[in-house]
């Protein structure tokens, strides 16, 4: 018979908390030692478990490593206001409430030169998870599904105000965006002096209406 009540509700409502906790703290750790630097045992010693203890609340360290990600994309998208889900953004694209995409999108590349370590979290495991068997699959395909939908939906709001061409439909303009800031990411990690903010903001420029 399966344990109920009070006591395994506050267990597991603990449980969920130390997760929480160890993907914050995870997160600062990364972001100053960078990806090499991040063992599972650097971040087991953050948060005060021994390595065995951390992998405890993760399947592998693949899964820890994929949730630290969805906890960066949870924490970016309330800076701009999603309230941590990017449903939130295509809801509010639907109701015709103004999306400023890309003082919002170009913030968030700008955080991303802050956070290189992250940065390389991201660029190797989405390389990983083109295998359909790595645990990362599925967050990258979900992940890669949704922004498209959230930026397609603003740009299509912005082509109807007549701020953006339509001479190219939304879909493929949303998929243009990231297929553009990953592959700055890539080349930002090979030349630091690269600024990803200023080129992805040179695509707004060549989409505004009249522009060739």
């Amino acid at each position: 018979m399966t344990e109920s009540g009070p006591g395994r509700r506050g267990s597991y409502a603990k449980g969920v908390a130390k997760r929480e906790e160890i993907l914050t703290r995870a997160l600062d750790v990364i972001a100053r030692e960078g990806y090499r630097g991040a063992s599972v045992k650097e971040l087991a010693d953050a948060v005060g478990l021994s390595q065995a203890g951390l992998l405890h609340y993760f399947d592998s360290k693949e899964e820890l490593f994929t949730e630290i990600l969805r906890k960066r994309d949870e924490l970016d998208s309330v800076g701009q206001g999603l309230g941590g889900d990017l449903q939130q953004g295509l809801i509010a694209a639907r109701t015709g409430e103004p999306l400023d995409i890309r003082s919002g999108y170009l913030d968030i590349i700008r955080h991303n030169a802050d956070v290189p370590g992250l940065v390389h979290l991201f660029a190797r495991l989405s390389v990983d998870a083109a295998d359909p068997e790595h645990p990362a699959h599925q967050f990258f395909v979900t992940r890669g599904e949704s922004l498209r939908g959230f930026f397609a939906e603003a740009v299509a709001a912005k082509q109807a105000a007549g701020e953006i061409t339509d001479r190219v439909d939304s879909e493929t303009i949303a998929r243009l965006f990231q297929a553009v800031a990953d592959g700055m990411q890539l080349q930002w990690m090979l030349e630091p002096d690269v600024d990803m903010a200023a080129t992805v903001g040179a695509l707004f420029e060549l989409l505004a209406p009249g522009k060739q």
